[in-house]
């Protein structure tokens, strides 16, 4: 088996063979990882850097969980969706009332209307929102954004193939049997909990009492050590000048 690994890591470049004992090293048998270390050795590449390198492997790892720990569950991606349908939906009529004080329609027209302005105002309001805000209303509601898997803001081209992906049929209810619907998963997007810090809340944490409170008891146990500690040198001090006396 340890041949077979010394082989295929004879292979890999030098950049491949960090990237395993690195980015990559839990993807790998532990064998594998030790032969790719012999490796590294033998071709005495510079490993001053790999625990950098591991530590913000590290936090990329603990960044990506933290983001699928806070996608949104199916019940308030549907109370999105509806808070969001009834707001376009009321931009629509708005905005047809203003069209139709100034325009007038025959039957064909308006139907060739209602389809247009429709799929006019449901991209627009979307593709506006998310791009601007993260957010459309129904996500300020519950307090909630658009981001893309990696935890950035997502670009507008993500977002307009976002938009697309919803006319997918089912995808409206697809979120209803997993957190990720269709147009989550096919845009590269996710909908996570925003929790958003104030200032206050970044410049003073939570449990600052408890840091505070263990502290102050570290104080106190060296306080106690060094009062020990003058005790022992004056009773040294002492037994050194009855002996001297003596």
């Amino acid at each position: 088996m340890e041949d077979k690994f010394e082989k295929v890591m004879s292979l890999r470049t030098d950049e491949e063979l960090i990237k395993i004992v690195t980015l990559e090293k839990d993807d790998y048998n532990p064998i594998a990882i030790e032969t790719a270390e012999r490796e590294i050795l033998k071709r005495k590449i510079d490993t001053s850097n790999f625990n950098e390198i591991r530590k913000k492997a590290q936090a990329k790892k603990e960044n990506k969980k933290s983001f699928e720990l806070n996608i949104v569950d199916s019940g308030t991606r549907l109370l999105n969706s509806i808070i969001d349908t009834i707001v376009w939906i009321i931009f629509w009529v708005i905005i047809s009332l203003i069209v139709f004080t100034f325009f007038e329609f025959t039957d064909k027209e308006l139907d060739r209307y209602s389809y247009v302005s429709g799929f006019g105002v449901f991209f627009t309001y979307y593709i506006f929102m998310e791009f601007t805000f993260q957010k459309t209303v129904g996500k300020f509601i519950t307090k909630t954004k658009v981001i893309k898997s990696n935890g950035e803001k997502p670009e507008i081209i993500l977002i307009i193939a976002r938009t697309f992906f919803r006319f997918i049929p089912f995808d409206g209810i697809s979120f209803l049997f997993q957190k990720k619907g269709l147009h989550d998963i096919l845009s590269g997007t996710r909908v996570i909990k925003d929790k958003h810090k104030t200032e206050k809340e970044k410049v003073i944490p939570k449990n600052i009492s408890n840091d505070k409170d263990e502290l102050e008891r570290q104080i106190s146990e060296l306080n106690k050590k060094k009062k020990n500690l003058e005790i022992q040198e004056l009773e040294q001090k002492i037994k050194n000048l009855k002996e001297n006396l003596d």
